[in-house]
């Protein structure tokens, strides 16, 4: 059938429509290897963006191997002819993108996968990484010099993962600017528990194995995540509040009766609630694990994991960075004084609210007790470097930058400040000029030379 002059007319239009559509489309690209962290250049990565980790993880106690199936689903944020997760020390067996074969190679940490066609902009796709092998934990001066990620322990494994250390145990995008949902599935020696972030959806036992499945459905930073797995004497309840609580502690330290975990838990998840805004979470708790090597806890969402029974003051604090650090997390590590030193001020709430010593006479006392040639001022609170990213000056001038800013602005600026700072950034992240706008917006006052003094500068300041 012949067309018609205007109808040839029409379809030439509309094929070169189609052919400058076609030309204008950018080509696909690379995705980087890196989020552009300067601390951590190759953590993290671009071209996507984190919606959702799967993880099926089987863990061997007797031998420390892990296997595991892990589903990413992400978004493409550019046209991807490839893009890299983080995976250490691990093997990779196969990888799928959305069902299909997908082509892989490494460069020690990195590893990228080539799908065979490319994913376009704005597209949501998924990632399947099959892989094992036996974990090993990270260490080095960045963690007060001791082991950290993920952690043989006498009947299982502690799991805790600041900064750099998720990716000993998932291939991921492991950086906290690029945050996602979690179903985590436990697999386990039966007897065993597996404890991990969210809500506990299931737990089964079949034949010599456990199971259980917990869900994070709250944006969460890699780090954050746990697979924590042992022997617990779990309890369960409500706080005073409402709140939903889970605290699993090691039976070997059911002796070490210096505090209440369940109690403490339940009291400063309500307080912080009151004073920080609403619990952010599904639940709150604790993992209490017998780990004396690590010497540190972590803020792991919604159930801070302990390595011995720790005392009221680490109690508080670890739940304080639910909401600074958890709910609210850095853009960027440099920024890891908005995760620490609003959690050591919150120490210093905490012992204000107990009635045992006002925050300004905290505040005096740290300040008192180091002199100003201390090297402790010579850390530059806003950008303290890698390896003193978690110096005790983070902490505690961070925690002297809020407390001098309170007595700045008043009462009621400042406590006005704290919860419009956890709902303006709830589950998304955050860096310290936004909180130095935020500052100034609520309380009206400039305060530019201010947090050039407390954050930006070395030395002593001068009260």
């Amino acid at each position: 059938m012949a067309l018609s002059r205007s109808a040839r007319s029409a379809a030439v239009a509309t094929a070169a429509a189609a052919l400058f559509v076609i030309a204008a489309a950018p080509a696909p690209t690379a995705g980087a290897p890196g989020a552009g962290d300067p601390y951590f250049p190759r953590l993290g990565n671009g071209g996507f963006d984190a919606r959702h980790y799967a993880l099926d993880i089987a863990y061997a106690p007797d031998t420390g191997r892990l296997d595991g199936r892990a589903t990413l689903t992400a978004r493409a944020t550019q046209h991807l002819s490839s893009f890299d997760l983080d995976l250490q020390q691990l093997q990779i067996t196969a990888v799928e993108v959305d069902g299909r074969h997908a082509t892989f190679t490494r460069d020690g940490d990195e590893v990228t996968v080539t799908p065979r066609t490319t994913l376009a902009k704005g597209r949501d796709f998924t990632v399947t990484v099959t892989y094992g092998g036996v974990p090993e934990p990270l260490s080095g001066p960045i963690v007060f010099g001791s082991a950290y990620g993920w952690m043989k322990t006498a009947d299982g494994v502690f799991v805790a993962c600041e900064p750099n250390a998720a990716s000993t145990w998932f291939p991921s995008s492991d950086h906290p600017s690029d945050k996602a949902t979690y179903d985590i599935r436990i697999k386990a020696p039966r007897g065993l528990t597996g404890v991990s972030n969210g809500r506990l959806v299931s737990t089964y036992d079949r034949g010599d194995s456990t199971y259980t499945h917990w869900r994070e459905s709250r944006p969460m930073a890699t780090y954050l995540a746990t697979a924590t797995i042992g022997k617990f004497d779990v309890r369960t309840g409500r706080t005073p509040g409402g709140t939903p609580i889970y605290v699993a502690v090691d039976p070997v330290l059911k002796n070490s009766n210096s505090v209440d975990v369940y109690a403490v838990t339940a009291a400063a998840t309500d307080y912080w609630s009151q004073v920080f805004g609403p619990y952010p979470f599904e639940e709150t708790g604790a993992i209490v694990d017998d780990m004396p090597e690590a010497g540190f806890s972590l803020e792991v969402q919604s159930k801070p994991a302990y390595s011995a029974v720790r005392n009221e003051t680490t109690i508080v604090h670890e739940l304080a960075h639910q909401w600074f650090g958890d709910s609210v997390s850095v853009d960027r590590w440099k920024d890891i004084w908005l995760n620490e030193g609003f959690a050591t001020y919150a120490q210093w709430l905490w012992a204000e609210h107990q009635g045992t010593r006002p925050a300004h006479d905290t505040f005096r006392a740290v300040y008192d007790a180091r002199p100003a040639d201390s090297s402790f001022w010579q850390i530059q609170v806003a950008d303290p470097q890698r390896d003193t990213m978690f110096a005790s000056a983070v902490y505690q001038r961070g925690a002297m930058t809020l407390q001098a800013l309170r007595e700045k602005i008043g009462d009621k600026a400042f406590f006005r400040l704290l919860p419009a700072w956890t709902r303006l950034h709830r589950y998304g992240n955050a860096d310290t000029a936004d909180f130095v706008r935020l500052a100034e917006r609520v309380s009206g006052r400039k305060l530019d030379d201010f947090f050039r003094t407390w954050l930006f500068t070395t030395g002593k300041p001068t009260l």
